[in-house]
């Protein structure tokens, strides 16, 4: 069984595919547990209300949104 295996002709685009799956959810989750924390926090700790915790919720969406959007991929 190990003379089987043959070093790089392993067909890995499905690993390949899950991985930079996994990586947006990952990003995706950080950012929407972040904002869902922000609001929470704000709401029940500080005396700004729903309204300004709702805004500074969506400005920390807004921001994250922006810088974590995908970049275009540059040819070489």
């Amino acid at each position: 069984m190990a003379g089987d295996y043959h070093r790089g002709e392993m067909d890995i685009h499905e690993q390949a595919s899950t991985y930079a799956a996994f990586g947006k959810m990952t990003k995706w989750g950080s950012l929407s547990a972040a904002v869902l924390l922000l609001f929470i926090t704000l709401l029940f700790c500080t005396p700004t209300g729903f309204l300004g915790s709702a805004i500074a919720a969506v400005v920390l969406l807004a921001l994250g949104v922006v810088l974590l959007r995908e970049k275009p991929v540059s040819a070489h």
